[in-house]
């Protein structure tokens, strides 16, 4: 009796081991080189560089909705930093003002989630 359950025991480790390797394996088929996922940043002349800050209503959580936002801005093609800040609630964001402009960081923010869920105030300069 203990032997059966010593083999059964060793069986069923065996399958998790291999369907974790198996389910392992298939998302590092997916993962991309770091080279072809970063957005390469070019250089901002000093007069073109701008900063916006503005407040973000509706942020719940410091890891999904602000670092979700941050990472929505800062791959938008001309900002060169993003930075949100959950217990501030506020966004800073240093851009290429011949690029993006407020507008567009403003209806970035809101679109993401569900686009209802974040609301963006006191844009400044």
């Amino acid at each position: 009796m203990k032997f059966t359950k010593i083999v059964a025991s060793l069986a069923i480790a065996g399958l998790v081991f291999v369907s974790c390797k198996k389910e392992e394996d298939k998302n590092l088929a997916n993962i991309k080189p770091v080279a072809d996922v970063s957005k390469e940043h070019k250089a901002i002349a000093a007069e073109n560089v701008q900063t916006a800050s503005f407040e973000i209503e509706g942020m719940t959580c410091a890891m999904g909705c602000a670092k979700t936002i941050e990472k929505e801005l800062s791959n938008l093609d001309g900002v060169e930093k993003a930075t949100v800040d959950f217990d501030k609630k506020t966004a800073t964001v240093v851009f290429d003002k011949t690029i993006q402009n407020q507008e567009n960081l403003t209806k970035t923010v809101q679109a993401t989630g569900d686009g209802k869920t974040y609301k963006v105030s006191n844009i400044k300069s």
